[in-house]
């Protein structure tokens, strides 16, 4: 599974809408510790031509997401997206309908602060309550934005020069905010900008249009406070909630999610012989080497390249010249692959994996299998299966990652009965499966599967012994218990096998 959440360090809201049981504008008010975010244009209700505006500040912790790239958790960059995930917040008021929100890279760091007033805007920051605000960054009196409402990346983005600007478009209102942010997050990672996170807020067209800054309306009692906004809209979009970092509800905090096609399809387990009737891409066979060393995947420590280089067999052992040979490279620590193609009748045959120094690393052996046999047993040829996950804990703790091995096979499958029957059921291995995981409690998806994203993160890995996932249990809330679902990409498009499989995530 190529997923690894990041919650938020810091969020807050700023605003400078005016204040319930005043006409004063709640500019030095602070909104940190609240658990909701809103974002929010409000158009001609304290005046015929007032302006309010709402907006968020969000960040995350990028050192620790370059930490674990150094680590190889996650992979290097453009092998990996960065995803802003923000959570609707259901509320009584009014949701706008048809917006676009901007999400832009913050130029100047900022306080998150303890304030929680989302109604009258009675937390001002100060000598009581640090934090940002519309007006100011922090606390500090002297601490101001460059502009009211925040300072951020505006330009067009020249990649190691420049910030990236993200916009997402909510149709009906209540969606979720998810928007690629990798851009921006790998600009932070290679140090040509500081990360001070994200600012979320409308497009100035969505914003409530301002003529000027000096004029006699009410609304700008504080000049300071209002942006002049030619471009605005007279008219309001209110109000758009997401739920914050403090949100008693884990699944709903924001989140900076990096996702990545994980799978390592290794085809020693369905390896075919090349045949004519299939195009050359379907002709290759990909083959990986795991050099364990005391059950730790580790790097080979030599500066050498590596082939692997396949044979015919005889009594089991390698035998003859070499059929076929390819170079094999580094997929990740401690596993290298090779994709390579054979033409043969052969029906075992030994991939032997060798340095260029001259030593050899390992031998192993594989069984051929037919393209033109109509007798191999196709996923395409079903679209009903059984499933089990062969190796199902009832338990598991909160910082484990597990894996999962999956065995399928046709539901209704008939084998032809030989005169010795075989103990060995065929397990179908899909090049093409993805898994989910809800919340059994409510049946909440809290792992989509990304059967409609290019990233492949939910897909599944598969090997010799077949189909498998690994899950890291740091995205599940502890004391629940989970359910997996599967689906599988069989001839009439991907279906969702019926079996289901539940597990608990434990402090311990």
């Amino acid at each position: 599974m190529g997923i690894k959440g990041y919650k938020a360090s810091k969020d807050n809201t700023i605003t400078n809408g005016f204040k319930l049981i005043s006409p004063t504008r709640g500019t030095g008010s602070n909104m940190g510790a609240a658990d909701i975010l809103e974002v929010y244009s409000i158009y001609g209700q304290q005046t015929t031509s007032s302006a309010e505006l709402s907006r968020v500040l969000i960040q995350f912790p990028v050192d620790q997401v370059s930490s674990d790239r150094t680590a190889g958790t996650i992979p290097a960059k453009g092998n990996v997206n960065f995803y802003l995930r923000m959570y609707n917040a259901r509320h009584s008021e009014q949701l706008p309908r048809d917006f676009t929100v901007n999400v832009m890279a913050v130029s100047q760091s900022w306080q998150e602060g303890h304030g929680l007033d989302m109604d009258g805007y009675s937390d001002e920051t100060g000598d009581r309550i640090e934090g940002s605000n519309w007006v100011n960054k922090d606390s500090n009196p002297a601490a101001k934005w460059n502009l009211p409402g925040g300072d951020y990346h505006s330009s067009s983005y020249i990649a190691g020069s420049t910030m990236p600007n993200h916009t997402f478009t909510f149709k009906d209102g209540d969606e979720d905010l998810l928007v690629d942010v990798t851009d921006s997050v790998e600009e932070w990672i290679d140090g040509t900008q500081t990360n001070n996170g994200f600012g979320v807020f409308l497009t100035s067209s969505q914003e409530a249009y301002v003529a000027n800054t000096l004029g006699a309306d009410s609304q700008n009692a504080d000049g300071s406070s209002v942006l002049l906004n030619t471009a605005g809209q007279k008219k309001s979009f209110y109000t758009k909630r997401f739920f914050s970092r403090t949100s008693e509800f884990f699944f709903k905090r924001p989140s900076l999610e990096a996702r990545w096609d994980s799978r390592i399809m290794d085809d020693r387990g369905s390896f075919y012989s090349s045949a004519s009737i299939a195009s050359a891409a379907d002709n290759i066979n990909k083959l990986y080497l795991y050099n364990y060393i005391r059950g730790t995947l580790k790097d080979i420590p030599h500066s050498e390249t590596l082939k692997v280089s396949l044979y015919a067999s005889s009594n089991n052992t390698p035998v003859g010249n070499v059929l076929a040979s390819a170079t094999a490279g580094k997929y990740k620590t401690g596993i290298y692959s090779a994709s390579i193609a054979l033409n043969t009748t052969s029906s075992v045959i030994h991939d032997v994996w060798s340095g260029s120094l001259g030593g050899e690393y390992k031998t192993g052996s594989i069984k051929v299998k037919s393209l033109a046999d109509s007798c191999v047993l196709l996923a395409n040829d079903y679209n009903q299966f059984t499933t089990k996950v062969t190796n199902l804990k009832p338990n598991y703790a909160k910082d484990e990652v597990a894996r999962f091995r999956v065995f399928s096979r046709p539901r209704n499958f008939s084998p032809t009965i030989y005169n010795v029957a075989s103990t060995e059921i065929q397990n179908v291995v899909f090049t093409s499966a993805s898994f989910e995981v809800y919340r059994v409690v409510d049946n909440e998806t809290v792992i989509t599967n990304s059967t409609g994203s290019a990233t492949r993160h939910t897909f599944l890995s598969y090997d010799e012994s077949g189909s498998y996932f690994d899950l890291d249990m740091s995205l599940l809330e502890p004391d629940y218990m989970y359910g997996i679902r599967f689906l599988f990409y069989a001839s009439d498009g991907w279906r969702e096998q019926s079996e289901k499989f539940n597990f608990r995530v434990e402090k311990r």
